[in-house]
């Protein structure tokens, strides 16, 4: 009995270790952006001096409405990008995962083998081979569309190419696939049989029957792909200018490179850019958990 009470113990101080270690640059980040530039800039403490009523809580009204690029303009272009990137990858891997997983076609298993595959190729081998299609498909866009409707079109097809470079990439995850795949695998016949005597097809199938069980995957892939977009750095600096469409992690490396802010400002945008993700893990967590450990039970 002792021995396990020690055991548990242990456990117990492992885990309070690691979750301090890993909550205290939050913790930091968050202090930081209630403290004067000066404070901020100076020897470093956790705390901002005086009570909390007389920290600098108009840091994040500052944060939101006074730096540049508008930081405002940033938030909503990044949850516009993650939200569509999400439903996408959404999806695409409840079709994709359906189809390797329940309908048999020539190549089937060949065809998964080399989607596998490509998840051991690192995105810097692909990153000028998905600029050089990106960068055509943004210059046909605008072709097209000032060919119909004149030079006037042409800041819409700016807006709507660079959106679109930061989108349709993105839109397929193979390992969100793979993960589908795997939770429609462990559906029991049973399933598929009963709804092929009711006359569904695989249409109604996917949607009414398969979409709800595989919900847990579903949500982990969503979870992933917004958090993957969200936290996207390289490929919106290199594929857009500053100017179209700017981002949250362009804006902040922005801010880091040019020192325009002072620490506090970056701080309290920090927190701003931590919080939705933050949110929307709490929300989901227990889909999340299923999905993940899902694939390792069978059905």
């Amino acid at each position: 009995m002792k021995r396990h009470r020690l055991k548990a113990l242990l456990s117990h101080a492992v885990l309070a270790t690691g979750a301090v270690v890993v909550a205290f640059p939050f913790l930091w980040m968050i202090m930081t952006a209630l403290k004067s530039e000066a404070e901020a800039r100076g020897t470093p403490r956790l705390l901002p001096s005086g009570a909390p009523w007389q920290w600098h809580w108009g840091n994040f009204a500052r944060a939101w409405h006074e730096m540049e690029p508008s930081f405002a303009t940033c938030f909503l272009n990044t949850f516009l990008v993650s939200v569509l990137v999400t439903a996408a990858v959404v999806v695409t891997s409840l079709l994709a995962g359906y189809a390797f997983a329940r309908i048999n076609f020539v190549g089937r298993r060949a065809l998964f083998v080399v989607f596998l595959a490509t998840m051991m190729v690192p995105f810097e081998v692909v990153l000028v081979p998905n600029f050089m299609l990106v960068t055509a498909m943004k210059q046909a866009l605008r072709d097209a569309m000032t060919g119909l409707l004149g030079q006037g079109a042409l800041p819409t097809a700016n807006t709507l190419g660079a959106f679109g470079a930061l989108i349709v990439p993105w839109s397929a995850n193979v390992f969100s696939i793979f993960l589908v795949t795997q939770f429609f695998r462990q559906m029991p016949q049973d399933y598929y049989d009963a709804a092929v005597l009711d006359g569904c097809g695989h249409w109604q199938f996917v949607w009414r029957i398969g979409a709800p069980m595989v919900m847990p995957a579903l949500v982990t892939a969503g979870l992933f792909s917004f958090l993957g977009s969200w936290n996207s750095l390289l490929w919106p600096l290199v594929v857009n200018t500053p100017d179209e469409a700017p981002v949250l992690q362009v804006a902040l490396s922005y801010m880091v490179r040019e020192e325009r802010e002072g620490f506090n400002l970056l701080m309290a945008a920090s927190t701003f850019t931590v919080l939705p993700v933050v949110f929307l893990y709490l929300a989901a967590q227990r889909r999340f958990i299923e999905g993940v450990t899902g694939t390792g039970l069978k059905g």
